[in-house]
């Protein structure tokens, strides 16, 4: 590359004479940083959003989840409790027992799930830092707590003796039933806690200690519908999924968390996707200013490109003065607005000036990846409208 092409890209990046061109030149680097900002902004957001969202299943499922493949229950024996405890990467789990029932109090009925649940329940799960009215449950009582819909729904308050909870569990079985209370299991429990974690929990669970679940259900002692299990934070979630498998003679389903909310974790993926794709399209409008400055860049600079010509440059050389120019404005323009971006998201964590509620403030989440998005995007873009705008010297030359 001759020394002329680094005089000609000098020339060509200082001060234009027309104002119209500085103008649109100025408009155009506006729009790439509003552009930057806007984008990296709404996904910051939206990993604030996505994490407020998960925190909620964080706080209620655990690392994995055992359940039978077949059926409703499965047998769990001294040996492979034993397994269970020996294991490593296992820091604790606990039995759990689920089924639907029918709740009932004071002429009031609402469908639920009872989860019968051990004392290591509450080392597993933060359910018990949720409950903001009354207490836990005691062991080997008949205790339940209440999701806060459940009761608002029963009208059901902490420690009512006027009337004790009742409880409905659907006998198995065939035939033809000639009397109701044929078809159900019947169980009354105090109610001595009410819970709160997110809509759709507080109206599916009531809670209560499982040996009084398993007397309603009557199960064995060592039938479970459910093991949940907390791993070691240095151990490999698939090599324990296999491990529990084998442990269970591949007669059970492993979850882990992102399995138990899949439907959720595709639908916040789905929606981030779609986030980024709108606001790309919104750079991709913002960068067509770009293509225009460099366009009218280049009939105005018409004559002085022949002149650079005639002194030996070529046509691709003198291109190549548009492009960097385009692609310099763009990455310019994306570092200024991702700086301006990362100040907003700062200011937000740190100062809380836009709330949800009164005390809730928006959440926000600052991430690496999302920089490195929002410039690779701006960039990719910018480059790609320079060339398609710098072509046009090719032309203006002929």
């Amino acid at each position: 590359m001759n020394v002329s092409f680094y005089i000609a890209k000098r020339y060509f990046f200082s001060k234009s004479s027309n104002t119209a061109i500085n103008i649109i030149t100025w408009i155009a680097s506006i729009g790439v940083i509003a552009g930057a900002l806007s984008l990296f902004v709404v996904l910051s957001a939206f990993a604030g959003l996505k994490e407020f969202s998960l925190s909620f299943t964080n706080k209620f499922d655990p690392d994995l989840k055992v359940m039978p493949s077949t059926g409703k229950f499965f047998e769990v024996d001294s040996l492979q409790n034993s397994q269970l405890q020996n294991n490593k990467d296992i820091v604790m789990y606990s039995e759990v027992i689920e089924e639907r029932v029918l709740l009932s109090f004071k002429s009031k009925n609402t469908p639920a799930f009872i989860k019968g649940v051990d004392t290591t329940f509450q080392a597993i799960s933060d359910i018990k830092n949720s409950v903001f009215l009354g207490q836990w449950l005691e062991q080997n009582a008949s205790q339940v707590v209440l999701g806060n819909d459940l009761s608002r729904k029963l009208s059901a308050g902490v420690r009512d003796y006027s009337g004790l909870l009742s409880l409905y569990v659907p006998k198995p079985g065939k035939g033809q039933i000639l009397d109701v209370k044929d078809a159900f299991r019947t169980g009354s429990a105090t109610v001595v806690g009410i819970y709160s974690i997110n809509e759709e929990l507080d109206k599916k669970f009531v809670f209560t200690d499982i040996g009084f679940a398993r007397r309603l259900l009557q199960l064995n002692e060592n039938e479970v519908s459910a093991i949940e299990v907390k791993v070691a934070s240095s151990a490999d979630l698939n090599s324990v999924q296999k491990d529990l498998k084998d442990i269970f003679h591949q007669q059970v389903d492993v979850k882990d968390r992102i399995q138990l909310n899949d439907s959720l974790y595709k639908m916040l993926n789905t929606e981030n996707l779609a986030v980024y794709l709108i606001f790309t399209l919104v750079i991709i409008i913002a960068l067509f200013n770009v293509i225009g400055s460099i366009i009218m860049a280049v009939l105005e600079k018409q004559q002085n490109s022949k002149t650079l010509l005639n002194l030996g440059l070529t046509k691709t050389e003198i291109q190549r003065i548009f492009f960097y120019q385009g692609g310099l404005m763009s990455v310019a323009g994306g570092i200024v607005g991702l700086t301006l971006g990362i100040l907003l998201v700062i200011s937000q964590l740190h100062l809380e000036w836009i709330m949800i509620t009164p005390s809730l403030a928006y959440p926000v989440k600052l991430e690496f990846v999302n920089i490195l998005i929002v410039f690779v995007t701006i960039s990719g873009l910018g480059f790609l409208a320079s060339y398609i705008s710098s072509k046009s010297v090719k032309r203006s030359l002929h």
